[in-house]
This record gives structure tokens, C-alpha cells and sequence, in this order.
């Protein structure tokens, strides 16, 4: 069952008040997704699944072309643009100073053939492109971005000692402490969901890690490791859980100690105080897991975990629109 987040409605002024639009690109390994944005609020969302054919130039390609379709249907020209705001699934990787893109769920030569994705590819250009084509570019890990943007309007406002988790195709996050956010040597703090949690030798991430979290619970896992049991995806197997499916619910409770063990441990490394998740993995299906998640930090250590609060992302499921969105609205 689908219990949607807290609805979310910023009014025109507190967006881009008198300013020139501005695009927002929301790049996740499944869909990219593009708007603009302006005094009117976010609009014109085009979005097409995440070029992963062809050569490394092709997810720059695709962004700016989905750009262009943005601004058509808005009726602005391209030039009209003033900035581009990027939240993006990484790892990244720094060439002369620009991002690149090292995403397990993109790249096909992290892994091998055995992952399935059509390409050889271990990196992909994305900032340098970019710039080629717009004077301001702002990049950002797409969980970062979004921790950003819950700060500024969703479920983090006022919340100093934070995270945000996305539980989707992958798995990524956010990370702020004492009020700062934490980016790392090439922006990649918060990678934890490529942290070595079981040995299940099924558990192949896109990463070339076999038993991290992602490559054992993430929206791709799921259908690659239970598929051949009747589960085609995570919704199939959450479904089946609910319904009482012996069999699915055994496997829930599993997934549910993995995902609910590395957010007992955030907690515990980072002492926070509450937790946004967000993912189309959780969000379908979040008044549901939200209580089996919150078991594995309810009076474990409670010096450490005593009123930490797990939530549904405020932004719902357009977060990764509003992430873009945070970067560039000044």
C-alpha cells in the first residue's frame, strides 16, 4: 500500500523571486529527469530512463537535449537559462578539476559483463559537457542535494545533526553534523550504502562488491536476487510480504535488518537526531517499513539512539526535482 509523504507546497516567492530560470537535472540510475524553475515554481518535467548505450558522451548528451525539451514546453528559449543545478547518483570522480560520473548503475565496466548493463564504460563525462553549453553549473551528490533541499523545506528543517537516505535504485545519502554537510575529497562522503555488511556470494553490486548494502537491498538487487523465487521486483516481494507470503515476509525481515542495521549505525558513528529517507523502494511502500526500520534503533545504546527519529522524505517523491532545485536557487 502507498501512503504518500506530507504534502509539500513552497509558494512562488521562495523559489527564484524576479530571477531568471534556472534548470534542474535530477540524474538517478534508472531516469534522468529535467525541469526549469523560476517565480512560477518547478515546471516542465521531461524525464527519459538513463542513457547507458553508445558512447561515454551519451548521458551529457541526453541532459542536454532533455534541457532544450524543458525549456521548449515552458515556452523559454535555452538561453534563457541562468544556471543548472545537477544532483546526481555518484561515486564522482575528479577530471581536471570537472565531475565525472563512476555510478555502479550506470557504468558497466565497474562491475563486468555480469551486471548486465550494455556498456564498458568505468566513468562518464558530465560536469565539462555541461559548462561547454551553460555559464553557471553546480553539481551535487544526488543525496546530498537532496539533504539540501529536506533542510531547506521538508523534514530536516531545523535539524542540525541529519541525514538523508534515498532507498531506491541504489542506495545513497546525505550526511550533515554540527551543521555542516559533509562532502568529502571529490564529493563522495555518504557512500556508505557500498559499506560490506553480509557475504551473501548473490549480493553482486554494480560497484564490483559483492554483500554491501546496495548490492543486497537496493530496488535492482531485489529483482536480480529474488526474481527467480517469483519476487520480479521490490514491489512484487513487499506486496507478497503484506498479503502474508511466508516466504516473502522471511526475506522482508531480512532486507529490513540491513537497511535498519546501517541506519542504526549512521546513528551511532555520527550521534544524529533524525533520518529523512526517501526512494521509490520506501516511498511506496513507507508506513509499512518505516516501524520495522525503526526496531533496529529503539532502545539499542540509548544514549545514542534515544529520540532519534527515522521519516518519510517531506519533499515525497519529487525530492530529486527540489534537490536540483536547492543548488541553484540561491
Amino acid at each position: 500500500m502507498h501512503t504518500p509523504s506530507p504534502p509539500f507546497h513552497p509558494t512562488p516567492d521562495r523559489l527564484l523571486p524576479g530571477a531568471r530560470p534556472v534548470a534542474c537535472v535530477d540524474i538517478g540510475g534508472t531516469k534522468v529527469a529535467v525541469s526549469v524553475a523560476d517565480a512560477r515554481g518547478l515546471r516542465a518535467r521531461v524525464t527519459e530512463p538513463t542513457a547507458t548505450h553508445g558512447d561515454r558522451g551519451a548521458l551529457a548528451q541526453q541532459i542536454l537535449t532533455l534541457v532544450n525539451k524543458s525549456c521548449t514546453q515552458a515556452g523559454l528559449h535555452v538561453f534563457d537559462i541562468a544556471a543548472v543545478g545537477v544532483a546526481s547518483c555518484g561515486p564522482f570522480v575528479l577530471n581536471q578539476g570537472m565531475v565525472e560520473l563512476a555510478a555502479p548503475n550506470i557504468c558497466g565496466g565497474l562491475a563486468g559483463v555480469a551486471r548486465g548493463l550494455p556498456n564498458d564504460w568505468t566513468s562518464v563525462p558530465l560536469e565539462a559537457p555541461l559548462r561547454a553549453a551553460f555559464s553557471v553549473v553546480r553539481v551535487e551528490n544526488d543525496a546530498i542535494a537532496a539533504l539540501v533541499a529536506e533542510r531547506r523545506w521538508g523534514t530536516l528543517q531545523g535539524q542540525d545533526h541529519c541525514a538523508y537516505v534515498t532507498w531506491s535504485t541504489g542506495i545513497g545519502l546525505g550526511l550533515c553534523v554540527d551543521g555542516h554537510i559533509l562532502r568529502g575529497k571529490n564529493g563522495n562522503a555518504g557512500h556508505a550504502g557500498h559499506s560490506f555488511v553480509s557475504d551473501h556470494l548473490n549480493g553482486l553490486c554494480g560497484c564490483g562488491n559483492v554483500g554491501d548494502v546496495e548490492g543486497l537491498v537496493a530496488g535492482n538487487a531485489m529483482a536480480r536476487r529474488f526474481g527467480a523465487q517469483g519476487y520480479a521486483d521490490a514491489a512484487t516481494l513487499f506486496v507478497a510480504a503484506q498479503a502474508g507470503d511466508t516466504r516473502a515476509m522471511a526475506i522482508v525481515d531480512d532486507i529490513c535488518r540491513v537497511m535498519g542495521r546501517a541506519l542504526y549505525n549512521l546513528v551511532v558513528t555520527l550521534d544524529l537526531q533524525r533520518i529523512s529517507i526517501g526512494g521509490s523502494v520506501f516511498l511506496h511502500h513507507q508506513a509499512w517499513l518505516l516501524p520495522r526500520l525503526q526496531a533496529h534503533l529503539t532502545g539499542r545504546l540509548p544514549a545514542l539512539t534515544d529520540g532519534v527519529e527515522l521519516v518519510a522524505a517531506g519533499l515525497g517523491e519529487r525530492v530529486g526535482d527540489w534537490a536540483a532545485l536547492a543548488l541553484v536557487a540561491g
